[in-house]
């Protein structure tokens, strides 16, 4: 299975967040999985991507043009580069069976409302998985409920997303 993950070029100022990310890694490398990433190797990005080729994953990264040139490139994974944030975005979703939201900043925010979007649409059907470590996406989890109790997110489109508070969850969900 190729699953996206999105999250972020920083680390957080948490250990937890780096610490599990290298073991989400870690499971997709050791589960014959292939990773879809943007393609940093500098933050949780880099991190989960040397976590999986570790283990013998598959890693592609998708990466704007502009961020190959700023920052060094991972070895071992294969690189896509795209002009822009918006063919990243389009490739990563072309190239994946399954997408997982890592805590994150807006970036990665932006990339899983996409999904959920698509999803809502029924344009897409994958499994959608928020990485809720720590409660991080405790809020946003909230707010798709009140979108859905106000009557502006159906709960048929609530249902296709999970909220992860662990790998073992993730792999349930999978």
């Amino acid at each position: 299975m190729k699953i996206a993950v999105y999250l972020g070029s920083f680390e957080g100022h948490d250990p937890l967040y780096k610490d599990t990310v290298k073991k989400l890694g870690e499971w997709i490398g050791n589960n014959d999985h292939t990773l879809v990433y943007g393609g940093s190797s500098i933050g949780l990005m880099g991190e989960v991507a040397r976590a999986a080729l570790s283990k013998g994953g598959r890693v592609i990264g998708v990466e704007p043009s502009f961020f190959i040139e700023e920052y060094d490139q991972e070895p071992g994974v294969e690189l896509i580069p795209t002009e822009d944030i918006a063919i990243r975005r389009t490739k990563m979703i072309e190239l994946s069976d399954a997408f997982i939201a890592f805590p994150g900043g807006i970036g990665t925010l932006d990339e899983i409302s996409e999904i959920i979007a698509l999803i809502n649409l029924d344009l897409l059907d994958s499994p959608c998985i928020i990485f809720n470590l720590n409660g991080y996406y405790d809020h946003l989890k909230l707010l798709f409920e009140k979108m859905t109790s106000e009557g502006f997110l159906p709960q048929k489109c609530l249902d296709k997303i999970c909220f992860a508070e662990s790998i073992e969850d993730i792999e349930n969900f999978l």
